[in-house]
């Protein structure tokens, strides 16, 4: 992609260098260090300041937490040093988000925690293999402009291109109906260019209109953080919505049955979750423009330059053709065990064979393989996408998200989330449903943070049931609870793949995404508690 810029001058008549938005939104940049940003001298300061602290605080968290006596095994001991070391890497970012990852992942080797073999095994992922099938969807998509006529198409849609506010609300509850039945993951990779297509107009708008500074970096706009945050967020969200809506659904309604011998149909589900969908989306959007304002409201002008934009794009063209073809096979294939298991039931013959051959994995690989094999211009033999295009993806978040499944498993194998869940359990002398109920929820939210959803929900809901059993309590409201809480880890861009995906374009710092994933935490998890024991009794599920 061409950089263009211009000498111009700012208002104050000193002369300025106009940014290229495009470049900037779309041009790949992502985990970026402090040089290569545009920040005031306050925000530089601070920046300057949080990562020079990292480079002192993360070694010496680490070597302290491992000096304590703890009472635990030396691999639990020596894992929850370097995680806590390794916490504090990505949140003050001394060193890119993915490198303090690595770095992590080095350590439990180097100390003996697991051999290397074991350390790095969980790379061969299969959700690894979904980011970079769908990345390589998202870059053809944003290569051959799709991105661009996606964005401006929902511009145009009556009343939409009007707001801002409208714009990211529209963009919220797409993600959330999608993500229902398509993982969260796929949903925000799918409307990732599209959402980065529409920050670039608005950005674009601002720059022409001169509410921005000529010079202004496009990553650091309120409204891009608002916009990206409401799609990972939203994803959360409605994947709670069905039952194959994120793994830890599945892998906590299963344990539920197999622990009370209740099934928990497809309906019930729907009917606990969608009271918390709907009132957790409500804060969603309230909490997220109060902290994240857009700069703007309203755009004047805006539907006329909608109008001209698209008929500058001209029709539809042959690489366009084939990108929609292929990321429209890979929606498909990725649906159809949703559908199949909303008309047969997840215990039919039918869902069980379509999920264990259609892995959500391999059909993001087998999707992104088909725009090597669709030509664009079949005598020079041109595919739809070359290799070194497709090349560009953001391997950064592709790192972060595997160093994320490492520690997740690490922490399971070495029993270490188990003694915490169980010791926290034990040191609050928690005997109550209200009590058991609030523990596991904190306790999903807090591992989900610094591993995997489905890590957390594998943790402890296994935790919880027999602890409910032990104090005469019915395990269907706190194991539901916790099954909830562990898709609510919102903070940090470990906590879940869409908040390493929209992390890793580079327009959500992470000071942005810890200080609103909080809030959604917190209310997250008081939605939770208040709401579950209600929908359960009124469906009728438990005791």
């Amino acid at each position: 992609m061409t950089v263009n810029i211009s000498q111009k001058s700012d208002s104050d008549g000193s002369p300025g260098i106009m940014t290229d938005v495009r470049e900037a939104l779309l041009g790949g940049k992502t985990f970026r260090s402090l040089s290569e940003q545009k920040l005031s001298p306050r925000e530089e300061k601070f920046e300057r300041a949080r990562m020079t602290s990292g480079f002192i605080l993360a070694p010496l968290v680490a070597i302290v937490f491992a000096l304590i006596p703890m009472g635990l095994s030396y691999q639990q001991h020596m894992l929850a040093a370097i995680l806590l070391g390794v916490i504090v890497l990505w949140i003050t970012e001394p060193v890119p988000i993915p490198v303090g990852g690595l770095i992590g992942v080095g350590a439990v080797v180097v100390l003996g925690i697991v051999p290397a073999a074991d350390a790095v095994g969980p790379f061969g992922s299969s959700t690894i293999f979904t980011f970079i099938g769908a990345f390589i969807l998202a870059q053809a998509m944003l290569h051959h402009g799709i991105a661009q006529r996606l964005a401006l198409t929902v511009l145009a849609l009556p009343g939409v291109g009007k707001s801002v506010y409208r714009v990211i609300l529209a963009f919220g509850l797409i993600t959330c109906v999608l993500s229902a039945f398509v993982s969260n993951t796929a949903t925000v990779a799918m409307l990732m260019p599209t959402a980065l297509g529409i920050l670039a107009v608005i950005a674009e708008l601002m720059q022409e209109r001169g509410i921005v500074k000529k010079d202004f970096d496009p990553l650091r706009l309120r409204v891009g953080a608002a916009l990206l945050l409401m799609l990972a967020y939203g994803a959360s969200v409605g994947g709670l919505l069905t039952p194959v809506g994120s793994p830890p659904n599945l892998i906590g309604r299963g344990l539920i049955e197999e622990a009370t011998g209740t099934k928990i149909s497809f309906g019930q589900w729907m009917a606990v979750a969608l009271p918390i969908c709907v009132a957790m989306f409500i804060i969603l959007a309230v909490v997220l423009f109060l902290l994240n304002k857009p700069e703007i409201r309203k755009i004047e002008g805006v539907e006329e330059y909608v109008k001209k934009e698209l008929a500058d794009l001209g029709p539809v063209s042959r690489a366009e053709k084939n990108t929609l073809f292929a990321f429209g096979v890979t929606v498909v294939l990725w649906l159809l065990p949703a559908f199949a298991a909303l008309f047969t039931g997840t215990d039919s013959a039918i869902y069980e064979f379509l999920d264990s051959r259609l892995d959500e994995g391999i059909v993001a690989v087998i999707g992104a393989s088909l725009l090597f094999i669709l030509p664009v211009d079949w005598k020079r033999r041109e595919p739809t996408l070359t290799w070194t295009q497709a090349a560009k993806i953001d391997w950064g978040t592709i790192i972060l998200f595997g160093c994320g499944i490492i520690f997740g498993a690490l922490l399971a194998d070495t029993g270490l989330a188990e003694t915490i869940g169980t010791g926290f359990a034990d040191g609050l002398g928690v005997t109550s449903l209200l009590a058991i109920t609030a523990v596991s929820v904190v306790l999903a939210i807090l591992i989900s943070e610094t591993t995997s959803n489905t890590a957390a929900a594998a943790v402890i809901v296994p935790i919880v049931i027999p602890l409910c059993q032990a104090a005469g309590i019915d395990p269907f409201v706190p194991a539901m609870a916790a099954t909830f809480a562990a898709s609510f880890g919102f903070m940090l861009p470990v906590s879940t793949p869409q908040n390493a995906i929209v992390y890793g374009t580079g327009a959500v710092p992470i000071t942005k995404m810890i200080r609103t994933g909080f809030s959604f935490d917190i209310a997250g998890a008081i939605l939770i508690v208040a709401l579950v024991p209600v929908m359960i009794g009124v469906v009728g599920l438990g005791q």
